[in-house]
């Protein structure tokens, strides 16, 4: 069967395994293997090494032999590239921009430096968060891209693991943002709550004379999994430093796995922080054309979702204590 034939067959029967596809490409499951841990096979311009991924349209799926050799979820991909700006697909654990006090070099600039000559912040992402990042090949662009981040112009889209089922009603959330809620922390003046009830007073109280920000997220339920837990899409009016993770929190939905917004028990429940930057959405500044990319969940926060809608897993919650024991125990 030819390949519009497969993908009409997908479109009208049922989504199929990543590894079932490349079986039906004519790989044997070794070699298959082999090419997704290699970087040989791209989901949506993404390389993916999780062959359980249930694919809807063969289109999205394209495997190159003579690709170089890339460590899926690991190394930084450049998607989408301009005279004067590139979208990359950023892994988890990579840092954005240069933290001398952190240590190293590896962050994202300098990878984009190394590949294409130059890369100028635009905007950023956390450490722990994966997914699309805007980064500027010369100082023109780059002050043509801030200003539409400033202008609200760039629509910027994620996709989260939370805790606890989501409501089915779509939440825009607002709130004046601090740098230091009273523990340290970055937090609300005023907590948000859910459409229908008031916002509370924090009881912290945070540090006089702090300057205020705006910040303005929008919610919507994507897919409520069995495990207590859901996936929500999240698109940022405003873009402020861990803004997603501290109203998802103060909601009653922190992220999985985060260490800083969520309770110990949330923490534990994923390998890393369950968010991931999927939609850049933008008018080119010179050109005027639409620019959209957008990115698969990545293979590890997929595979997670993939467990959590299991009802019960004896294994994920082996996993789940084997984490938290890790995490609590003492240093020595």
């Amino acid at each position: 069967m030819g390949e519009r034939a497969w993908a009409a067959l997908l479109r009208y029967v049922w989504p199929m395994r990543l590894i079932d596809i490349l079986r039906q490409r004519g790989l044997s499951r070794g070699d298959a293997r082999r090419a997704m841990d290699s970087g040989k096979v791209f989901l949506d311009g993404v390389p993916t090494a999780d062959p359980g991924r249930a694919v809807d349209d063969l289109a999205r799926i394209r495997l190159t032999s003579n690709a170089p050799r890339l460590q899926p979820g690991r190394d930084l991909i450049i998607l989408h590239r301009d005279p004067g700006f590139v979208v990359i697909w950023k892994p988890s654990g990579l840092l954005s921009v240069p933290a001398p006090r952190e240590g190293g070099q590896r962050n994202a600039l300098a990878t984009v430096r190394r590949i294409c000559g130059s890369g100028l912040a635009v905007h950023r992402l956390d450490e722990a968060t994966s997914g699309l990042m805007l980064v500027a090949l010369n100082e023109a662009m780059q002050l043509a891209l801030k200003d539409l981040l400033q202008e609200h112009q760039i629509d910027r889209g994620y996709l989260a693991l939370v805790a606890q089922p989501f409501p089915h009603q779509a939440w825009s959330i607002q709130s004046e943002l601090v740098r230091d809620r009273g523990d340290g922390l970055r937090g609300s003046l005023i907590v948000p709550a859910a459409p229908g009830k008031s916002a509370r007073t924090r009881r912290l109280h945070p540090p006089p004379d702090q300057d205020t920000r705006r910040a303005i997220t929008h919610v919507a339920l994507l897919e409520n999994l069995e495990r207590d837990a859901s996936v929500v899409s999240v698109r940022l009016e405003t873009g402020r430093t861990h803004q997603v993770r501290i109203h998802l929190a103060e909601i009653g939905h922190p992220v999985l796995g985060d260490p800083l917004y969520a309770k110990p028990r949330i923490h534990a429940r994923a390998p890393r922080l369950a968010l991931h930057a999927c939609r850049l959405a933008f008018t080119h500044p010179l050109t005027g054309q639409p620019v959209e990319i957008t990115a698969p969940l990545a293979d590890d926060l997929e595979q997670l979702r993939r467990r959590l809608s299991i009802r019960d897993d004896p294994d994920q919650r082996a996993a789940d204590r084997a984490t938290r024991r890790r995490r609590t125990r003492p240093k020595k």
